[in-house]
């Protein structure tokens, strides 16, 4: 690599870094272009340069921090043989990257994410498509060997998914006085999910 692509991978990690702070701290309303690169201290320029708008910088965060969660669930599921063990892992693995990553999870689950991923549905599968279809062959090796129920794909990863994602977000925007814990979501989400999509519950 070059000097010149080192300084400008430099810089749009700043942006990047900046961003998530930013984000964090001040959520949506926040998240201009103005605070970015004054929390950054990267030129308009560098930003418009780097990624073209702030809708850009701010798919790009979201993509380098799916990512690193996508990375981490394949990771975790690599070492289990099982469905019912691959499930367990997924669910925890997903639960410890909230716990230590909670500013970049707040930006995944976040509304602006959700309307972002459905305008740019397709490009984010192809964005992430290896990691994704590892995720599917696990799926259907584990369909076809009878421990996972035959359902569409889609349908298993609403199952398996969906109910985490639900107690993430409770976790990340606690506003009363009951408190999610997230140790306790790890030993009870999933024997749950597993019933949901398991061929035959025993």
């Amino acid at each position: 690599m070059s000097p010149k692509q080192q300084r400008g991978e430099a810089t749009a990690d700043l942006l990047l870094d900046a961003a998530l702070s930013l984000y964090a701290q001040q959520g949506e309303h926040g998240f201009t272009v103005s605070a970015v690169t004054k929390a950054s201290g990267v030129s308009l320029g560098s930003l418009y340069h780097h990624f073209g708008s702030l809708d850009g910088l701010f798919d790009a965060l979201a993509q380098r921090w799916l990512s690193r969660l996508l990375g981490e669930l394949l990771t975790a599921l690599q070492t289990t043989r099982t469905a019912r063990t691959g499930i367990r892992a997924i669910v925890r693995t997903h639960l410890a990257f909230v716990r230590e990553h909670r500013d970049a999870a707040m930006l995944l689950h976040s509304a602006r994410t959700d309307q972002r991923n459905m305008i740019q549905a397709r490009e984010l599968r192809d964005a992430q498509e290896a990691r994704l279809s590892v995720f599917a062959v696990w799926i259907q090796s584990h369909v076809d060997s009878g421990e996972l129920a035959p359902l569409p794909l889609p349908l298993i990863e609403s199952l398996v998914l969906g109910p985490l994602i639900g107690v993430v977000r409770r976790w990340l925007s606690q506003v009363d006085d009951i408190e999610l814990d997230l140790d306790e979501a790890a030993r009870v989400l999933p024997e749950r999910i597993w019933r949901s999509v398991a061929a035959d519950v025993k």
